[in-house]
């Protein structure tokens, strides 16, 4: 698969084109929660650059480490790794100013502690950015706006941008 996904990015530059849409700056701290094999981490260590961070979170110490020998090779040296324990990514809190959830939100069982756990862990005026992979769209929708932590900010073909609410909702 990480090699299929190899080719795929060389003949059409999908990860690099989206990333551009997602407003990341120098020095923000972004998590990429569901990092898998690195595939947006990587963009994300390059836009950050040396004074920003990533925090790459999976629940697949493998994935972690294909990661981490992947973005090794690049040279990128701003980016920690965190194994999650179930729906504790192990981040601490308030820490990012962006968390991408990138096609691994249909692989969630419980959408309520999983947005609780990624709300704790977003700056008070951070953001969500979430593509729900195999799940509809209304489906996604729903299942956040049940959570009551979140609202939209910006929705597009590829992406839901959420704002996080007040801590107190």
């Amino acid at each position: 698969m990480q090699g299929f996904m190899k080719l795929a990015d060389k003949v059409h530059p999908h990860v690099q084109t989206t990333v551009e849409l997602f407003g990341i700056t120098p020095s923000m701290t972004v998590v990429d929660y569901g990092c898998g094999p690195g595939r947006y981490t990587a963009e994300f260590a390059r836009l950050v650059g040396s004074d920003g961070r990533v925090i790459a979170v999976d629940l697949v110490e493998l994935a972690l480490q294909e990661t981490q020998k992947r973005l090794s090779a690049k040279g990128l040296s701003n980016v920690e790794y965190q194994l999650a324990l179930g729906y504790d990514s192990g981040v601490e809190a308030e820490v990012a100013d962006i968390v991408f959830a990138i096609d691994m939100f249909h692989h969630i069982k419980e959408p309520k502690a999983f947005l609780k756990e990624v709300h704790r862990i977003t700056k008070p005026e951070g953001l969500l950015i979430l593509s729900g992979g195999h799940m509809s769209r209304a489906m996604v929708k729903a299942k956040i706006g049940q959570s009551a932590l979140w609202d939209i900010c910006q929705e597009n073909a590829k992406f839901i941008s959420y704002q996080k609410k007040d801590s107190k909702a």
